[in-house]
C-alpha cells in the first residue's frame, strides 16, 4: 500500500464507530507510518467525528426515527450506552470528570461515540462535553501510541 492510502486508512479506521483509534492507531503504526503522525491523524479523525455526530443527533435522527430497523437499532444502542453511563455520569458534580475517563479508556463500548451519544441524551452542556470528550479522545490516544508502541504495557 502507498503513503496515501495508509494514511486514508488509519484516518478512516480512527473515525469509524467500531474501532476508534483502539484500530486506527494500532494499524498506521503495524504500517510503518510515524507514530506521531498517526497520533495526530487519528485523534483529529475521532474529534471530528463528535461534531458531525451531535449535527446528527441533533438535526437527521428524528427524520430517520419513523424507519424500524434505524429505530431498533439506535435505541438498542443508546439503552446498552445509557446502562454504562448513567450510574457514574449523570447528575454528579464531577460528571464532565466521568466523561473524561469514560472516553479515555480504549475498551470496546467507550470512545467518543459512546460518550458524545451520553452527553447528548443526557443533555449535558455542549461546550464542557466537547472539551470533556476532546480531552479524554487524547488521552485514549496517547495511551494506545504508547501501548501499541511497547512504551507501556498493560499487564
Amino acid at each position: 500500500m502507498s503513503f496515501i492510502s495508509n494514511v486514508l486508512w488509519t484516518v478512516l479506521f480512527s473515525a469509524s464507530p467500531f474501532f476508534e483509534l483502539r484500530g486506527g492507531i494500532p494499524f498506521g503504526i503495524a504500517v510503518g507510518l510515524n507514530p506521531a503522525l498517526v497520533f495526530i491523524l487519528g485523534v483529529l479523525a475521532n474529534i471530528i467525528v463528535v461534531f458531525a455526530i451531535f449535527f446528527f443527533l441533533d438535526y437527521i435522527h428524528k427524520h430517520l426515527l419513523p424507519i424500524g430497523f434505524y429505530k431498533k437499532s439506535f435505541n438498542y444502542f443508546l439503552e446498552k450506552t445509557r446502562r454504562k453511563a448513567e450510574k457514574h455520569i449523570r447528575g454528579k458534580k464531577w460528571e464532565y470528570y466521568a466523561l473524561f475517563v469514560f472516553v479515555a479508556l480504549p475498551i470496546p463500548g467507550t470512545g467518543a461515540y459512546a460518550g458524545t451519544l451520553i452527553s447528548w441524551f443526557f443533555n449535558l452542556d455542549r461546550r464542557n462535553s466537547i472539551l470533556a470528550i476532546g480531552l479524554g479522545v487524547v488521552a485514549s490516544g496517547l495511551l494506545v501510541t504508547l501501548v501499541t508502541m511497547g512504551i507501556v504495557s498493560l499487564f
